[in-house]
């Protein structure tokens, strides 16, 4: 037999086995670095390992110990939201972070429409991953009681009730608001409008909603937008209007995105540690997975950036 077996194929776990003098179930042992071998019987499998040249296979791996190594996270928006909002980036951006020490694949999922729930349904009955990550989950989704009933971990972001019974990661929302608002009277506003989610779509959203708020309340002197992209359709709509910003409404988003920092004049905004958030989220999921104790539940404090908008 050649060092490689099998005609110069891959090697297998049995010829490292055979190599080693022990059983296939030791050098499983090792190569998944469990606990049980002899130093010597390690430092075997391990010379083994290293002269045939063995990876191994994580497919085989991962079906014998019923783990896929992947997680999902799981955007229930639409394209068009995703790629509009910065949150979303963001997001993906502290969970891959979290992840990227590990052996666990990252697996993305928008699910904005039927098809797409019924699609992820399926693949999630199918077991393809080992947790779930839910961002921007609505209180009236059917997602988290779809996984519950699959028996699959999940970690969600933003708390849908008081009574979230998922493990789940937020902002301080509450005060995020509280300090935009008192910003806003503090340096004189009377009026205040706000444009809320959901809006289907975002910065279209916040133009409508603007305008409707104009013609209800043309007295307006301040707006508080619950994301900086309706904030950028809203200064869009008070500009068609003839409204000065800050002079005539005063304007302030939240996320403080790349938008806020870009905008004319520059936004004030709600800083959400949105990255942080993702990473809190994977390392709750992965806490769960390997059977360590975790938070259940993690607010992490907002700051206001003050900008010429106000």
């Amino acid at each position: 037999m050649s060092g490689h077996g099998r005609s110069g194929g891959r090697p297998t776990l049995e010829e490292v086995a055979a190599r080693a003098g022990v059983g296939r179930g030791t050098v499983s042992r090792v190569v998944n670095g469990a606990s049980g071998v002899s130093a010597r019987t390690r430092a075997a499998v391990e010379a083994a390992v290293e002269e045939l040249g063995y990876v191994p296979n994580r497919a085989a791996r991962a079906l014998a110990s019923n783990r896929a190594d992947a997680v999902a996270l799981v955007v229930p928006e639409p394209q068009s939201r995703f790629f509009a909002e910065p949150y979303f980036s963001d997001m993906v951006r502290g969970v891959g972070a979290a992840l990227a020490e590990t052996d666990v694949q990252l697996v993305l999922t928008l699910a904005g429409s039927d098809r797409e729930r019924r699609r992820l349904a399926r693949y999630l009955a199918a077991h393809r991953v080992d947790g779930v990550l839910l961002v921007g989950v609505h209180a009236e989704d059917p997602l988290p009681e779809l996984l519950a009933g699959l028996g699959i971990p999940a970690v969600v972001s933003g708390r849908r009730s008081a009574a979230e019974p998922l493990p789940c990661v937020d902002c301080d929302n509450l005060a995020g608001a509280a300090g935009a608002v008192g910003h806003l009277l503090d340096r004189g506003r009377h009026a205040v409008a706000t444009v809320t989610e959901p809006l289907d779509i975002t910065e279209e959203g916040g133009r409508r909603a603007m305008r409707e708020l104009l013609e209800r309340r043309p007295d307006l002197d301040a707006v508080f937008a619950a994301s900086d992209v309706m904030a950028l359709g809203a200064r869009r709509e008070l500009r068609a209007a003839g409204r000065l910003i800050p002079g005539d409404a005063a304007l302030v988003g939240f996320d403080d995105s790349v938008a806020a920092r870009h905008m004319e004049p520059p936004l004030t905004s709600v800083r959400q540690p949105v990255e942080e958030m993702g990473r809190a989220m994977a390392r709750i999921l992965l806490s769960g997975l390997a059977g360590e104790p975790g938070d259940e539940a993690v607010v992490l404090p907002t700051e206001l950036v003050v900008r010429e908008s106000s």
